[in-house]
């Protein structure tokens, strides 16, 4: 498909085609991505969608600019500013406000750092915030931002600040364009070098994740390709040879893509060392067999669904985490029903991208702001030929002034709620404990329900406080005599941090690990330590996968951790506000069939409708869930060692 373009002078760019499958790429990506955010057990490796993104955003502008020199034989550096701020500003301000205003007047437990995340957002230096201050893009419960996701956009709106002026040196002092692929080359590969070696485990991920320097090899990969391999002087005709070349290279690259995105987790050291490069690589072999017109690739991309989700792909990027994390906040029972919800999550994306293409983004791309101040002042004539559209401007303003005023009052740290009191005052304990409980340990011996001490413990009385423990916490004088000494290692996230120190009542040598945030690939350091230093029970409770998905490869790399000599009792989630809940549920119990030394205790089972056992989120146990939380793993823990004997 052939189309003129022209640039800021009014000068025609003789020859510009614009390429329709890339508007299919752009569909493909923006897809991983929104089912890995919905349905991250279905598409693992979705987030992937982003390096591609960036490599068409490389090859795009960097093809733009070498057209401009060579027709012009000078590049129009304000002119390109002028229109990437218009394609990119209007939605990105518009989204902004919207959501400032949201938080500002229906979810106040956002508000923490919204001054300083719009600011970044606006200087599109957000990235290198997230890395001093964000959390995890992988922790998707704790603490949430609907602004995480516009890390990327931060890195693309750097790459069109400083790229067009690298790229004028380069060709003034290198000239030959082999020269400058190879130049570009080395800087894709230190790249990706810097990456693998920043990247030392889950303590480095955000730096690695967001990381301008760490992450330009995609886009550079781009540039590269359109320095070679400009889309003005590639041939229509072809032999037959070169083009069923040229669509193998686009079948390879898509499958490549394709394998990626169901294979490669974002917590996978790979990812990280290899693969995201690998991903860079094939997105950018999929962009030149569809950019060359001799090829059949582009036809293939190209078709109405694919060109409208492509030209939207900007809106539906930005407006993706907002929908889904105030949709997710108010329908508390995801799980339930996770593909009906994300159906309704996407329609509403997609509902929203529209309106913000034919209202914001379309219009606003084309308006000259020369004439904004006569624009203003024909708005405000009583005989404005604008008539009744000038009512906008009253929710236009109001949506700007509660916006300011939410970030204005943003405190700077997240508040404590009761829950949060209750999770920091029980850690505190649990750690003062630990250290006892340690020592403890090396000392008990295992004590069955059926052998020769357990019978003297049960002729004899229970202490008051060992009567009023075990009442309280629902245990027969048997069950209680069984478990209180039992040396027990307890590995979790925020939920047994709530529960510290409830479990510690009852199993008084019991070592607590537990930590707000924890996903199960950050369990296997600690893990390691304890067994190095041979402080690991020879019972093992663990409870993960409140926060994020986990795979049977990361359960096997856990257990592999603790070693098959250990007991290991996995304790199942109750996150109905996620719809990785069944998943998770269900990969627990399929590693408990693999692996004899590991037992289920079913905490969601014994929990569900128990909506009386929970704080407000209806996912941490508050007082009264503790007590049957703490019941359970006595009783679970109790019958497997009576059945064993």
């Amino acid at each position: 498909m052939q189309q003129v373009q022209t640039n800021k002078l009014g000068k025609r760019l003789k020859n510009s085609r614009y390429i329709s499958g890339f508007d299919g790429i752009r569909a493909l990506a923006v897809v991983g991505v929104i089912i890995y955010h919905l349905l991250p057990y279905k598409l693992q490796g979705g987030y992937l969608g982003v390096p591609t993104f960036f490599a068409v955003s490389g090859y795009l502008i960097t093809d733009l600019l070498l057209q401009e020199w060579e027709q012009n034989g000078r590049i129009d550096f304000w002119g390109f500013y002028a229109r990437r701020l218009k394609r990119l500003y209007p939605a990105l301000v518009f989204m902004l406000v919207g959501t400032g205003t949201y938080i500002t007047l229906f979810q106040r437990s956002l508000l923490t750092n919204l001054r300083s995340i719009i600011t970044t957002n606006m200087l599109y230096v957000y990235n290198w915030w997230e890395i001093a201050h964000g959390q995890s893009y992988f922790d998707r419960f704790n603490g949430e931002s609907p602004f995480t996701h516009l890390w990327s956009l931060s890195i693309e709106g750097q790459y069109y600040l400083i790229w067009p002026l690298l790229l004028i040196a380069l060709v003034l002092i290198v000239k030959k364009r082999r020269s400058i692929a190879n130049i570009l080359l080395v800087f894709a590969i230190l790249s990706g070098l810097l990456m693998g070696f920043l990247y030392t485990g889950p303590d480095t991920l955000n730096r690695v994740y967001y990381g301008t320097d760490t992450r330009m090899f995609s886009i550079i990969f781009g540039a590269m390709l359109a320095v070679i391999w400009p889309s003005t002087h590639l041939k229509k005709k072809v032999t037959n040879r070169s083009r069923w070349t040229l669509n193998i290279i686009g079948i390879v690259s898509i499958a490549v893509m394709a394998f990626l995105y169901f294979e490669l987790s974002g917590q996978n050291t790979f990812t990280y060392r290899g693969g995201m490069f690998i991903m860079a690589i094939a997105s950018t072999t999929l962009i030149a067999a569809c950019a060359h017109p001799g090829a059949d690739v582009n036809r293939w991309l190209t078709n109405p669904v694919f060109s409208w989700m492509g030209t939207r792909s900007y809106g539906i990027y930005l407006y993706q985490f907002p929908v889904m994390i105030f949709y997710e906040i108010k329908v508390q029972d995801i799980a339930a029903h996770p593909l009906i919800n994300a159906l309704v999550e996407i329609a509403l994306i997609m509902v929203i991208s529209e309106l913000s293409y034919r209202y914001i983004e379309r219009p606003l791309r084309h308006y000259r702001y020369k004439n904004l101040g006569r624009s203003i002042y024909e708005f405000v004539q009583r005989d404005s030929e604008y008539g009744w559209k000038r009512l906008w401007l009253i929710p236009a303003l109001l949506l700007i002034g509660i916006s300011v005023y939410g970030s204005a009052i943003s405190p700077t740290k997240d508040p404590k709620n009761v829950l949060q009191e209750n999770i920091a005052k029980n850690e505190s304990t649990a750690n003062a404990h630990n250290k006892a409980a340690l020592a403890k340990q090396k000392k008990a011996k295992k004590l069955s329900a059926n052998d020769k001490r357990m019978k003297k413990l049960l002729k004899k009385k229970l202490t008051v406080k060992q009567y009023k423990i075990a009442k309280h916490y629902g245990l027969t004088k048997r069950q209680y005599l069984t478990v209180y000494q039992q040396p027990l290692t307890a590995i979790g996230d925020s939920i047994l941090a709530d529960n510290s120190h409830d479990l510690q009542n009852v199993f008084t040598n019991a070592y607590v690990s537990a930590a707000v945030g924890r996903q199960i690939w950050q369990a296997g350091d600690v893990l390691t330590q304890l067994k190095r230093k041979g402080d690991l029970a020879p019972n093992v409770l663990i409870n993960l996968g409140t926060n994020s998905p986990m795979t049977p490869e990361q359960i096997n790399s856990v257990l592999k951790s603790i070693g098959k000599d250990h007991q290991v009792f996995w304790v199942t989630t109750h996150v109905p506000t996620r719809n990785w809940e069944t998943e998770v549920n269900r990969t627990i119990r399929k590693a408990a069939k693999r692996h004899s030394n590991v037992h289920i205790i079913d905490w969601h089972a014994y929990s569900n409708h128990q909506n009386d056992w929970f704080w407000n989120d209806n996912v941490h146990p508050n007082p009264r869930g503790n007590v049957h939380y703490t019941h359970l793993i006595a009783t679970s823990i109790y019958n497997y060692i009576n059945q064993k004997k």
